[in-house]
């Protein structure tokens, strides 16, 4: 039972709370019992798109920190951001949003891109994640019933994590919080907490999620969950434990399900990543091999192991993970960037987009373009087997050696033997365009999604999404009515 003074704090502490997020009078009325009972899930419209700023470790130089910008779509790690629905004709969703006003604050936003109306709703918050971390964004998933998934991230454990699913099928207006559990110890256990969460859902089997654990035992342990049903999960399986841990980014294939990470060498900082593996599943978690079919025993503990793809610390480079993909073989073709270490700047160079595709007897290693930072980040799509694309801020964009900058399609007709850029698809922008991603199942008019966001200084930061011949359209950042039609922002040269 709440007290008439504790329904006066919740309700003064949930107005304050709506006033940051900048809501309309309208969004305010709302069941402040609702809120008392789950404070987690607000279930709020915003009046449109804006994506959260954020930086990553003061550089004191002229670039200012490690990396910054619009990241409402960061990291690589997270994935993934937006899935096409055939049976809604709809492309949902999520990024990390923001509050308006003081101290900005993560919020989880959720929304939908209608094919048939070619519009967008107002957004809907899900929660507000209480940290200006963009770590905490959230990702996305939809079940076969077309229930609506999102997995809310933590940057290590200092901050709880949850799951949430829509009330409906295909329905973003309400989520409801999900009791998730995880077998530990022949026992159930909440799942309260994980990081870098990459979630895929197989028709007919379930959900398959890889994700990192902080210190268990190394200081990023990469594992993988799996669950019928979303709410009742199996043990955590450890992939890698090698020296102080690793990042992975993970993918579901037609029969198999894959990871590729690097990994973090002992006594050289978390900012040192080197190194390429790639393991892969092909009963849903039950065993992992490495890509040609030997057995693997996990978690793997020695840098030079099977799952060794190359040997990138005897060259000296940074291994930076950005996409994976399965080409029309069911073989795995992972997208990366190499340089000569983590800080901005011209000494690092060349920052070198490379894949690596396994042609069914060997990794063949191509490189792609140059950029001029180790996080410009963007996604590989495999339309066909002439037909390999990648989208991502390769050119230099208003902030040199930032995060980001302009963005441009890159198109391979031999099957990464050779790139060409067929498209600019910004330009002349105030600020850079960062972390673009794939939708699942991306459709032609919805193929990628993005934020800007200043690359030296605290900014406001707008979504945008490119259709598959490159117009780029941006989401609106206000709204007087319920839906809007994005505005083109400009066409593909």
């Amino acid at each position: 039972m709440i007290t008439p003074t504790q329904f006066i704090s919740i309700r003064l502490s949930f107005t304050r709370l709506l006033l940051l997020a900048g809501l309309s009078a309208a969004s305010q009325i709302l069941s402040i019992k609702a809120y008392a009972e789950k404070p987690v899930t607000l279930n709020l419209k915003a009046d449109g798109y804006s994506g959260i700023w954020y930086m990553n470790q003061r550089s004191n130089d002229e670039y200012v920190y490690k990396y910054s910008g619009g990241l409402g779509t960061y990291c690589a790690k997270h994935k993934p951001f937006a899935i096409y629905s055939k049976q809604a004709d709809k492309t949902f969703f999520c990024y990390g949003g923001t509050t308006k006003g003081g101290k900005p604050q993560l919020l989880h936003m959720v929304s939908f891109f209608d094919h048939k109306t070619k519009s967008v709703p107002r957004p809907t918050i899900l929660l507000n994640k209480q940290t200006d971390d963009a770590h905490d964004n959230p990702v996305i998933s939809i079940d076969d019933k077309g229930f609506i998934w999102i997995f809310s991230t933590s940057h290590g454990t200092s901050r709880p994590s949850y799951i949430h699913r829509s009330k409906e099928p295909y329905k973003i207006d309400e989520f409801e919080l999900v009791p998730a559990t995880y077998m530990d110890d022949g026992k159930q256990t909440p799942i309260t907490n994980f990081s870098y969460m990459q979630a895929w859902h197989h028709p007919g089997k379930g959900f398959l999620c890889f994700f990192t654990r902080y210190n268990n035992p190394a200081a990023r342990t990469i594992g993988v969950m799996s669950s019928k049903d979303g709410v009742t999960w199996s043990s955590w399986q450890r992939l890698a434990a090698i020296e102080t841990g690793h990042y992975q980014v993970s993918g579901l294939g037609r029969e198999r399900a894959g990871s590729a990470f690097n990994y973090h060498p002992k006594g050289k900082g978390l900012n040192w990543r080197t190194n390429l593996y790639y393991v892969e599943t092909p009963d849903f978690g039950s065993t992992w091999q490495t890509v040609d079919g030997k057995a693997l025993s996990l978690p793997l503990r020695q840098a030079d192991n099977p799952a060794l793809v190359h040997d990138y610390a005897a060259e000296g480079l940074n291994v930076y993970m950005k996409d994976i993909r399965f080409d029309e073989q069911d073989r795995p073709v992972i997208l990366y960037i190499t340089s000569k270490g983590y800080e901005s700047g011209p000494k690092n160079d060349p920052r070198t987009w490379t894949t690596a595709r396994w042609d069914g007897s060997e990794w063949v290693i191509r490189p792609v373009t140059i950029s001029d930072n180790n996080y410009d980040t963007g996604s590989l799509w495999l339309v066909a087997k002439d037909d390999w694309r990648i989208i991502g801020p390769t050119q230099t964009g208003p902030q040199p050696y930032n995060p980001g900058g302009e963005v441009a399609m890159w198109v391979s007709h031999d099957q990464g033997g050779t790139w060409e850029k067929t498209h600019q698809l910004t330009n002349n922008s105030p600020m850079n365009h960062t972390y673009v991603r794939q939708p699942l199942d991306a459709h032609a008019d919805f193929f990628a999604l993005w934020a800007d966001g200043h690359g030296r200084k605290p900014s406001e930061s707008r979504l945008y999404f490119s259709d598959r011949d490159g117009k780029v359209y941006q989401l609106p950042e206000a709204m007087e009515s319920e839906y809007a039609k994005p505005v083109l922002y400009k066409e593909a040269e």
